[in-house]
């Protein structure tokens, strides 16, 4: 059975959402035992709040290694898909080199961050706590670098296209999760050694935060939600436009009017939406650096224009 184009989103954008209701639910069911039981001295603990890490190694193990795979699992394949996606024309793509770089830099980091993850949970503080704290920082620096190189790519694709409402939100929640995470995770490694018990609370708060983090993917993969594949083709965005006739012109990408007028832009998308008499209002959600010569707003015959729906060439 074909699924409808609406709802191929679907087979992918559960992936974070997954990851984030396991990684949310195991630490609830953890901290809501550990109050339970009156908030026991653990062996490893060192001052009166207990660390994920103390709860994690007692009989709650099985349940924390499995949440640890779980999640860093669908950490890493969200970053994969979402490459996928913009690789196959179904997210705006990668222009430049160094955008396609961050990308591929930030699966690395995700990568690293998973296993960090997924070690951590199996060298337990209790009989490896050297190991267990290596791959704690492991985890953390993982995951930092995975954010900070997303981050950048996305900021950097949205200052070629006007796509960028959608962009800006995406990058702009995570620079504010992460940012506030990375900087709650230096205080974390600071009050670990100093102030135990704060750097308990700090590492209950980061845990819980990240589950805010890995659903913005749940934002990115979505927005491929009724995009065709190669709809989003960077080869026919960097094309010039050939006439085809009257009110059309050659391109993958157009720009719809009321009545007419269609274009396909020089150097990418085109900032602006046709009126169907070979006008621009500056609507269209897509490309922003494109419309470099006069545009006539309203006749369609200013000095670019040679008639209803048609551009000079």
């Amino acid at each position: 059975m074909i699924i409808p184009l609406h709802r191929q989103h679907w087979a992918y954008v559960w992936i974070p959402v997954f990851g984030a209701f396991i990684w949310f639910g195991t630490l609830l069911a953890m901290l809501i035992t550990y109050l339970a039981q009156g908030r026991p001295q653990y062996v490893t603990q060192q001052g009166k709040v207990a660390y994920i890490s103390d709860v994690g190694a007692s009989f709650l193990k099985p349940l924390f290694v499995v949440c640890c795979c779980i999640t860093g699992t669908s950490f890493f394949l969200s970053l994969c898909v979402e490459r996928w996606l913009r690789h196959s024309g179904r997210l705006i793509p990668d222009m430049r080199r160094r955008e396609r770089t961050l990308g591929i830099l930030a699966i690395i980091g995700s990568f690293i961050g998973m296993w960090g993850l997924i070690l951590l949970s199996g060298f337990d503080t209790k009989r490896y706590p050297s190991l267990h704290r290596a791959f704690l920082l492991v985890f953390m620096i993982g995951v930092a670098l995975s954010a900070i190189f997303t981050i950048t790519e996305y900021r950097w694709i949205s200052k070629d296209f006007i796509e960028i409402r959608k962009l800006k939100h995406a990058y702009i929640a995570k620079a504010l999760i992460a940012g506030i995470l990375i900087l709650l995770a230096i205080a974390f490694g600071i009050t670990l050694y100093y102030v135990p018990d704060v750097g308990a609370i700090l590492e209950w708060t980061i845990s819980f935060g990240f589950t805010l983090y890995l659903l913005t993917y749940y934002y990115d993969l979505r927005m491929a939600k009724g995009i065709e594949k190669g709809q989003y083709n960077k080869n026919m965005l960097a094309m010039g436009p050939t006439t085809n006739g009257p009110g059309t012109a050659q391109g993958e990408v157009p720009v719809y009017g009321n009545g007419g007028g269609t274009f396909s832009p020089t150097e990418g998308y085109r900032n602006g939406f046709g009126n169907g008499d070979g006008s621009l209002n500056g609507n269209h959600p897509l490309r922003n650096d494109a419309v470099n010569a006069g545009i006539s707003n309203g006749t369609g015959y200013g000095a670019n224009m040679q008639g209803p729906g048609m551009r000079q060439l």
